[in-house]
């Protein structure tokens, strides 16, 4: 599969893709689409369809995969961003992890931090939805493939966790370098986490292994972005369980943050090392895992290839840094 390029920031990051790795044995079977069944059906031939895996490659409906998960703090659900499978499942599994525990939260990359009032106002009923969406900066594919999760937050009382770093302070460290949170006011250097992970470690490894194109300087920069969202998004949740310990949270992010343990996940631990941590990554014959990887696996069908002419790719890939140099920085 294609890498993704992540909304926004083409020119920037790499988002929320993974590049492709050693080969993981994948199950043959797709789960039933209901979340109180353990049948499972033929090779998944839609794509709504998925197979649902352990760690050890033994098939699972959600029904079992949320047992499984029964006992995790923090659930990480990978995505790639607008699959039909992906989000399917997301809404399945939020529905049967709360039939076995209703003391759950759902934490959004979707939403950010500057904007938790706002998701709040509007699951307490304050505001309509046309209002969160636009003040709340929801993403263009809001109503497609977040509205369930959102939906059944706010029919069942949930708490909902804008988790993620504004997008404008993302792309300006970027630019800048992590030295840009220094320029920012109080309240808005509250909306980025205290401290980010800028060491060597296996996320930096691989994030740098997928870029294309930059001198090191500028790698650096771009990498301190990216774990700006990861070391946000992982404080954001472990502050919510020091507030509310008996929570179980699930968080949705896209794939390159969650599979493998390696990004947002690194990133809890090294705030909450108590923390039990499970993965759900989403995989294709395209794209997999590594063979000792800890990610319970769903394996879909690819989404549709974007760009077949390089040329094309990169005429996208150019516009969107046009509209990225746009942005004012401090």
């Amino acid at each position: 599969m294609n890498r993704l390029i992540y909304l926004g920031l083409t020119s920037l990051l790499v988002g929320c893709t993974s590049p492709s790795q050693t080969s993981l044995p994948l199950p043959t079977t797709s789960t039933a689409i209901t979340t109180n069944t353990t049948t499972t059906t033929s090779t998944a031939t839609t794509l709504y369809d998925y197979a649902i895996a352990s760690p050890q490659g033994e098939p699972l409906s959600v029904t079992q995969l949320a047992h499984a998960l029964k006992h995790a703090d923090i659930i990480l659900i990978g995505e790639w961003h607008s699959h039909p499978a992906a989000h399917l499942l997301q809404a399945q599994l939020l529905a049967a992890l709360y039939q076995q525990n209703p003391n759950i939260t759902l934490s959004m990359e979707q939403f950010t931090r500057d904007n938790q009032a706002i998701v709040n106002d509007y699951l307490t009923g304050k505001i309509g939805e046309k209002t969160l969406v636009k003040d709340a900066n929801a993403w263009p594919n809001y109503d497609s493939d977040y509205r369930p999760l959102v939906e059944f937050a706010k029919q069942n009382h949930l708490d909902v966790i804008a988790a993620n770093a504004p997008k404008s302070i993302v792309r300006c460290i970027g630019r800048q370098g992590a030295e840009y949170l220094n320029k920012l006011p109080k309240n808005e250097r509250l909306w980025v986490a205290r401290s980010l992970t800028l060491t060597t470690d296996a996320y930096q490894q691989t994030f740098i292994a997928s870029m294309h194109h930059g001198d090191e300087a500028q790698t650096k920069r771009q990498f301190a972005a990216q774990t700006t969202w990861d070391d946000t998004m992982a404080e954001s949740m472990v502050d919510y369980l020091k507030q509310h310990p008996q929570q179980q949270i699930i968080h949705v992010a896209g794939r390159f943050h969650t599979a493998e343990g390696v990004g947002t996940a690194s990133r809890i631990q090294a705030r909450n090392p108590k923390l039990k941590i499970m993965m759900v990554t989403p995989i294709s014959n395209q794209v997999t895992l590594h063979a000792n990887a800890p990610d319970f696996t769903v394996k879909m069908q690819p989404l549709p290839q974007r760009y077949v002419q390089k040329d094309k790719m990169m005429a996208a890939m150019t516009a969107m840094g046009k509209r990225n140099s746009d942005l004012k920085c401090y």
